[in-house]
């Protein structure tokens, strides 16, 4: 009864509280008991919620229950695996011998792997050589680019001055209705004597006999003998012995020792393709007619690398000059090492006085039946052609001779007997062998004997006084001319 006052005294507060809206009910339950309840309306929810929402709701708790106990069994089965290791590893010696085959296997892989990486590695380490190599290789050809356009504009520049000195000798010549210019009314016409296109057309318009520059010397109708010295009186047509295979041969320089040295021999021949900015190779032939096959018997690597077409082989050495330098080398054939190296003072270098088709032509050498020599210039002789006999042992300048002939108004030169010859052209297919330079006299002389470029550019010219012959580099193609001397 006690109870009953409260739940009624609870009801008729709550009835109190929200006023008509508090239902009161009675009745009986399953089991005939008396039940009294009440029903207030919800302050929030205007509405139920939709049962089928209520069932969604339960459907995502359920899986997500379900999804939670399915990582709970995952990690229950890595935990026993873990546990049957651990048991294996610590109980089992079979099992322990197992698992250290399985570490080993493991180990291998890792190191297979690290092998790989350090492959890997050294291939970009290549690369990156490679990608430095080949800016270098470009800085070089743009520097070779750049002195090109230079030697381009002076050429262009030499061959306007040339016209119009051309242009004043025609005039000259018929205001002296018909007469032959004489050498006074050239050089009056000219005015300077001294310039590149007055020597260039001077040689072409007079000849001088070589011979008057000699003392002693026969007429120059005479031929020469197979021994002895004499005035060039003629060279031959080109004979050509091989060709370079490759575009790094459209320059080069080939010779032989005209004064050779065990185990070399007089056929032995040297070959260096001089285009690149790194020439090392010199290849070596025991024969002409490996030569002419293009096998050669050894490649020599140089230790330092070669300027241009100018060395020379005298003696089982081989004479060059360093690349960007005014240093003479001397290497050794036979040991493979520079045995000698020598300063030539104040000698014009990489491009400041090469001969007319440029290749960086400043310091060339020569070999005669006197020895051997350098041609070359300085700043002093203003561009013209300085010559001096060298010692072979020690590459020190016995004596000098500075000539009046420009170098950079010929395109190459040789010696024979101690004087110098020069040739008018690199390209022209009619050249000619343009002045002649004595040692004996200091005297130089215009010349007119026919040169022929067979393949319109000689960028190298030796004579060797063994054979009696000039050997040239035109146009990737190596040959050799017969030449005729005069009797001394």
């Amino acid at each position: 009864m006690k109870e009953l006052v409260t739940w009624l005294l609870s009801a008729w507060m709550v009835w109190g509280a929200f006023g008509s809206t508090a239902r009161l009910r009675k009745a009986n339950s399953q089991d005939g008991r008396c039940i009294y309840s009440f029903t207030v309306p919800s302050a929030n929810e205007a509405s139920c919620s939709d049962p089928g929402e209520v069932m969604a709701i339960i459907g995502d708790l359920r899986r997500e229950s379900n999804s939670q106990r399915l990582e709970l069994e995952s990690s229950k089965a890595r935990l026993s695996l873990l546990e049957n290791l651990v048991s294996q590893l610590h109980g089992n010696p079979a099992a322990r011998s197992s698992s250290f085959s399985v570490v080993s296997l493991l180990q291998k892989e890792v190191e297979s792997l690290k092998r790989e990486q350090a492959q890997r590695d050294a291939q970009v380490s290549r690369l990156e050589y490679t990608i430095s190599s080949l800016l270098q290789d470009k800085s070089d050809l743009e520097e070779d680019k750049k002195w090109l356009e230079e030697e381009r504009k002076e050429l262009g520049r030499r061959l306007e001055n040339t016209m119009q000195e051309v242009e004043r000798l025609r005039a000259s010549h018929c205001s002296q209705a018909g007469e032959a210019p004489s050498r006074d009314s050239l050089q009056e016409s000219k005015g300077n004597t001294d310039t590149l296109d007055y020597q260039e057309l001077k040689s072409e318009l007079v000849e001088v006999p070589a011979s008057r520059l000699f003392q002693g010397s026969p007429s120059p109708g005479a031929e020469g003998e197979e021994s002895g010295c004499g005035v060039l009186l003629s060279v031959g047509e080109p004979v050509t012995f091989r060709r370079a295979e490759t575009i790094a041969g459209k320059y080069g320089v080939w010779m032989r020792d005209p004064e050779p040295v065990s185990p070399y021999s007089r056929e032995t021949t040297w070959r260096v393709d001089t285009v690149g900015s790194d020439v090392r190779q010199v290849f070596e032939y025991n024969n002409v007619d490996q030569f002419t096959k293009g096998h050669p018997s050894k490649v020599h690597v140089l230790p330092r690398s070669m300027e241009s077409t100018g060395a020379v082989v005298y003696q089982g050495s081989l004479y060059f000059q360093m690349r960007k330098s005014r240093i003479m080398a001397k290497y050794d054939l036979k040991t493979e090492v520079i045995t000698v190296q020598k300063e030539l003072p104040n000698a014009g270098y990489h491009g400041q006085f090469p001969y007319s088709w440029g290749g960086y032509t400043d310091i060339d050498f020569a070999v005669d039946e006197m020895g051997l020599w350098v041609i070359y210039s300085t700043g002093n002789a203003k561009g013209a052609i300085v010559l001096s006999k060298l010692d072979p042992e020690t590459i020190e300048i016995e004596q000098t001779w500075e000539t009046n002939i420009r170098k950079q108004s010929v395109a190459n030169a040789f010696i024979i007997c101690g004087s110098l010859y020069t040739i008018s052209s690199y390209s022209s297919p009619e050249a000619t062998v343009n002045f002649v330079y004595s040692t004996k006299t200091g005297a130089s002389a215009p010349l007119n004997i026919r040169f022929e470029n067979r393949y319109r550019y000689s960028s190298m010219v030796d004579y060797n006084p063994t054979e009696r012959k000039l050997l040239a580099w035109d146009n990737f193609n190596m040959v050799a001319y017969d030449i005729k001397l005069s009797k001394m």
